[in-house]
């Protein structure tokens, strides 16, 4: 699950960075509105955090970009004890949700969680393909009802072609997405090829489908055909 952290006051975004890093989400930030600016017209994101008073302009025209150039994400607001007047225009512009600073860590990690299933998961804690069955919540993997040994980055692979099945994912979308917005610096992503063998191998094993089918050229397509 990758998350753009949209925040100026650096200790807490280094804060909830670190929380949500050790939950096992990828974060990216941004400290100011032309940071956030350029970071939603180039990447995409599952989830974004925005504080709504950010240097060098307002948050909520920020929201307009958002569901421009990412409109499959989830939008949390940030917003000042006081300031009733700009979460109702955030939620009007198209925001999810919203938290009032202060906040605790663990309820910023309940809500994320609450929203990616709205917007990713259907609503659900689980996600079903045939024998395949990830647990969004302990972050676990079954196969023919058998739990699958995935190191994180194969955990993230594989929620991502299921969320995204009968799709074409290009090899440079699925490196983004798993490890991050600077890995589009990289010569090739011929390291992606290891990761997809070690999971076709794990669910193979467990008498499970290889559903992961190369697109000559392209990438990937996780279907059935």
């Amino acid at each position: 699950m990758k998350i753009l952290i949209i925040e100026d006051e650096k200790e807490l975004v280094g804060t909830i960075k670190s929380f949500l890093g050790s939950e096992g989400f990828l974060c990216e930030t941004a400290c100011s509105y032309f940071e956030a600016e350029d970071s939603l017209s180039a990447y995409n994101y599952d989830i974004i955090i925005l504080d709504l008073t950010l240097p060098g302009g307002d948050g909520l025209d920020l929201i307009k970009l958002i569901k421009e150039r990412n409109k499959q994400a989830g939008l949390l607001i940030v917003s000042a004890k006081n300031s009733l007047d700009d979460k109702v225009k955030g939620l009007d512009m198209g925001a999810d949700d919203y938290i009032t600073k202060p906040f605790h860590l663990a309820e910023l990690n309940s809500r994320i969680k609450s929203l990616a299933r709205r917007r990713h998961f259907e609503g659900a804690s689980e996600l079903i393909f045939n024998e395949i069955k990830i647990n969004t919540d302990s972050s676990e993997a079954f196969v023919n009802e058998k739990i699958i040994d995935l190191t994180r980055k194969e955990y993230e692979i594989l929620v991502y072609f299921i969320v995204n099945k009968n799709k074409v994912i290009t090899r440079e979308a699925l490196a983004e997405h798993v490890w991050g917005d600077n890995i589009s610096c990289v010569d090739n992503y011929d390291f992606i090829y290891s990761h997809i063998k070690n999971i076709r191998k794990k669910i193979e094993i467990n008498n499970g489908i290889n559903y992961l089918h190369n697109i000559y050229g392209i990438g990937y397509k996780f279907s059935e055909k």
